[in-house]
């Protein structure tokens, strides 16, 4: 399978996005949640401590608003799951449930993901809806 990229292809081609009633306002409360939950996973992490429920709870947090964010993006334009952010995403949640599950790398594990999610997400269109998909 070889990988093809596209760097001129539109952001959102007419037809090809779905949507639902209410849909903004819902990205809008996940995304907040989300935000919530980086901030919650940040303190935790700098927090230390010896009581985990906190940091593993934000982590729920984090990874279930990540999840629903991406399930509506996937709903909404399908394409996304080739795109080079749409791909990332399934990396992140990866990376959030390893930081639950190897708490001694968490720190780290957090500080590579938030650098690395704010490079992808501030990038150029270009970068970011960059197509790997078969052709």
């Amino acid at each position: 399978m070889s990988a093809h990229t596209t760097l001129d292809a539109p952001a959102h081609p007419p037809g090809h996005r779905r949507d639902f009633p209410g849909r903004r306002w819902l990205l809008v409360a996940l995304r907040s949640l989300h935000l919530v939950g980086v901030v919650l996973v940040g303190a935790a992490l700098l927090h230390g401590g010896s009581d985990g429920s906190h940091r593993i709870a934000a982590i729920a947090l984090l990874f279930g608003t990540g999840l629903s964010l991406y399930g509506i993006e996937l709903w909404t334009k399908p394409r996304h799951a080739v795109e080079l952010a749409g791909l990332f995403i399934p990396l992140k949640l990866v990376v959030v449930a390893t930081m639950a599950a190897m708490p001694e790398r968490a720190a780290a594990l957090f500080w590579l993901l938030l650098v690395c999610s704010s490079v992808v997400s501030h990038a150029p269109a270009a970068f970011r809806h960059l197509r790997f998909d078969r052709h």
